[in-house]
């Protein structure tokens, strides 16, 4: 398609401003900036019906759907799961792009294709390898019920959504992860200081203790710090403080 020709500069118009609009604003958490994107993906793919994530444990153990507009997407990851290929799944674990135009005439994945027909309308999938992280991988997947679904336009704004929600997720999980260091660490200065006060012990050698304490029993220095913070302050019956 030539760059002059007025839908592909639409197109890519169309992508800046959602681009830009998607980094303007961010849910506060993971679970509902994953929603609000499968959602968006829906509104604004030309073609989508339906759209998910994909996670996919690194041992290729696990297949999750943590978001998905409707129940068909979570219906194609769990038989993705149950045979271990798919689209989805090949996008998330060989880090690519994967098309099916149609269902009915689609020779790869013969197993899946067989339960996916049998169990759902989908016709078209279009899946985007999306993030990957230590232990997981993901894939942001696209469904229609007509063959043929997804031409280069919603392609192109499929790769946007996909490059966003990385970024997003990518986002989310070290604030995630640094509220929970923050958490860990008022847990470990809370138990620092009742070792302080009940044995006369500076705020060094408190430390020490508990990290002496970890080493002995190869127990993490929070776990250590959470039972004596929990023995000290047991919850009240029925969870009233």
């Amino acid at each position: 398609m030539s760059t002059d020709d007025p839908d592909h500069a639409d197109v890519y118009v169309k992508i800046a401003q959602l681009a830009r609009e998607m980094s303007e604003h961010m849910p506060a958490d993971t679970t509902s900036a994953l929603d609000e994107l499968v959602g968006n993906a829906v509104a604004h793919i030309p073609g989508a019906a339906y759209a998910g994530i994909t996670v996919v444990a690194r041992r290729g153990e696990e297949i999750t759907t943590p978001a998905a507009t409707g129940e068909h997407p979570r219906t194609l990851d769990a038989l993705q799961h149950k045979h271990h290929q798919g689209p989805c799944y090949a996008a998330a674990t060989e880090h690519d792009s994967y098309f099916i135009s149609d269902l009915h005439t689609e020779e790869r994945w013969p197993a899946f294709r067989s339960d996916a027909m049998a169990h759902t309308p989908i016709r078209s999938i279009a899946s985007f390898t999306l993030f990957t992280t230590r232990d997981t991988v993901g894939a942001l997947n696209l469904y229609a019920v007509e063959p043929d679904a997804f031409g280069q336009q919603s392609r192109d704004l499929g790769y946007v959504f996909a490059a966003h929600a990385a970024v997003v997720w990518a986002a989310l999980q070290r604030t995630e992860q640094f509220q929970s260091a923050l958490a860990s660490r008022d847990i470990i200065g809370q138990a620092k200081g009742m070792v302080m006060e009940r044995y006369n012990l500076d705020a060094i050698q408190a430390f020490e203790l508990l990290r002496r304490l970890s080493q002995d029993s190869n127990t993490r220095i929070f776990d250590i710090a959470d039972r004596l913070v929990r023995a000290d302050h047991p919850p009240s019956p029925g969870g009233l403080p």
